[in-house]
């Protein structure tokens, strides 16, 4: 695995990841001509899409503003999609576009892969849905035990499941309640983790006692105060606010994190930081999450477990797990997972391990994401990383690139981002917007609102990823012109 400074580039065709960045200024680009660009890509992306707007005008009399979740919103209207095949998609214009948004992430497999079609075309024909488990859960659970080394395994229908679960099974283990996350990370919409995810720069609160600031309303006061946010990339500040918070009588069950964070573009662990972690919660019996819901299956066979060498106590699942199908997984080892086997905790649902979508997984696990597959993803995100590091250096643009397996960004940011601290002081949101509309008016369909988070998939090819690099290189010359 290899990292690297922000005043350097490093990155590696085996592992697919590193970072870059370039010397200019903040003064380099010039607020006017972003927002003069922001009015005109907007106008055009409008004139493009007036069926999505004749559809949200239908859509927002029974859908709350028009879309079925509120991460699909956009003004003046959402882009509404008609279908996709392999790395494209077509919206209800007709509009053909590049997939770097890949469903926030899920489909790395593509769209309408064949094996996964196949798979569940077949389970179809047999029945789909018991509330019985069934021989593909069984072998599913195998793969993910052999791809991830932790034992024992339980299904869920969703990244935020997947999380819920695996926070009360934490809870369960060790008898206490309090709950440690990232500041800024995003683990799903239950409330106890819609805490401290995005909020102003003057909000954050002390570095060394981070503010617990619900996420929206609806969440209970005594539910954000039962969980405390800690930086990324700091080991010594969660260990002291660890020791901080048991002489407080409130030691926490566990500590959720993403090993790589995924919600301010893409933020990679610091050498050692993942280690220091888990040598830190192990010492003081906090059980330790790693939240796999994006970084699972997308940047390798085995996810960050694998790829930098720490074994959580809990991993999550969803996403890239399905295929597109609504999946989730928990994976943990024999001792934490004993309050499920011995029914202290009740892991339930209805539609957990359902036939169809174990179906989908087992295909995607044995028929989709092999290692010729993360091998030629890993040669994609190198491309990219090269591509758009060489538009870095050639515009003096201030940013980098980072990149891992199918992830990877641009960050509009003159200083290496670490932890939502430094992209708060850092980000440059009117930049990230703009970016966002050049993409979409040129074919290529990204993730909204986000640090240009890219999402490849094992159908993308060097084409497409040459499309990006193309379009981000006509964004830096119309902003520096």
């Amino acid at each position: 695995m290899t990292t690297s400074s922000s005043t350097s580039h490093t990155s590696s065709t085996s592992t697919g990841s590193g970072t870059s960045t370039g010397s200019g200024g903040p003064d380099r680009i010039s607020a006017q001509r972003v927002a003069e660009l922001t009015e005109t890509e907007s106008r055009h992306l409008n004139e493009q899409t007036r069926a999505s707007a004749a559809m949200y005008e239908r859509a927002r009399h029974s859908l709350v503003g028009g879309v079925a979740s509120s991460y699909q919103l956009r003004d003046p209207w959402p882009i509404y999609l008609d279908h996709g095949e392999g790395p494209r998609v077509w919206d209800v214009d007709g509009n053909e576009m590049w997939d770097f948004h890949n469903g926030f992430g899920a489909m790395i497999q593509g769209h309408a892969h064949p094996a996964i079609g196949r798979a569940i075309q077949e389970r179809y024909s047999r029945g789909t849905h018991f509330a019985a488990p069934t021989e593909d859960a069984l072998v599913v659970a195998e793969n993910l035990s052999a791809r991830w080394g932790l034992p024992r395994w339980r299904y869920t229908n969703s990244g935020s499941e997947s999380t819920m679960d695996a926070i009360r099974i934490a809870r369960a283990y060790t008898g206490r309640d309090t709950v440690m996350k990232i500041f800024g990370s995003y683990h799903g919409h239950h409330d106890t983790v819609m805490v401290s995810i995005g909020v102003e720069y003057d909000q954050i609160g002390d570095r060394e006692d981070l503010a617990s600031l619900a996420y929206g309303g609806g969440i209970p006061q005594a539910t954000v105060d039962m969980t405390v946010p800690v930086p990324f990339n700091d080991a010594g500040a969660m260990e002291r606010r660890i020791i901080r918070l048991a002489e407080e009588g409130r030691k926490p069950a566990c500590v959720i994190m993403e090993p790589v964070m995924m919600n301010l573009g893409v933020v990679l662990p610091e050498p050692g930081y993942l280690e220091e972690v888990r040598e830190v919660t192990r010492r003081h019996g906090v059980v330790l999450i790693f939240d796999e819901v994006k970084t699972g299956l997308a940047i390798g066979p085995g996810g960050a477990t694998a790829r930098f060498g720490v074994t959580p106590d809990l991993v999550t699942l969803a996403k890239g797990l399905g295929g597109g199908t609504p999946s989730g997984a928990i994976g943990g080892t024999e001792e934490v997972m004993s309050v499920v086997e011995d029914h202290t905790v009740y892991q339930v649902g209805t539609y957990n391990g359902n036939p169809l979508v174990m179906a989908a997984v087992r295909a995607n696990l044995e028929q989709v994401l092999t290692p010729e597959a993360y091998d030629h993803l890993d040669y994609l995100n190198d491309r990219i990383l090269t591509g758009c590091n060489q538009v870095i250096s050639r515009y003096d643009l201030p940013g980098y690139v980072v990149g891992v397996g199918a992830k990877g960004c641009v960050t509009f940011s003159p200083q290496k981002v670490v932890d939502y601290e430094s992209f708060k002081a850092n980000q440059d949101a009117a930049l990230s917007e703009l970016a966002w509309l050049f993409n979409m008016n040129r074919g290529i369909f990204m993730t909204p609102g986000r640090e240009e988070e890219w999402t490849l998939s094992v159908t993308h090819t060097d084409e497409a990823v040459d499309a990006y690099v193309a379009c981000f290189e006509e964004l830096a010359a119309a902003i520096t012109r």
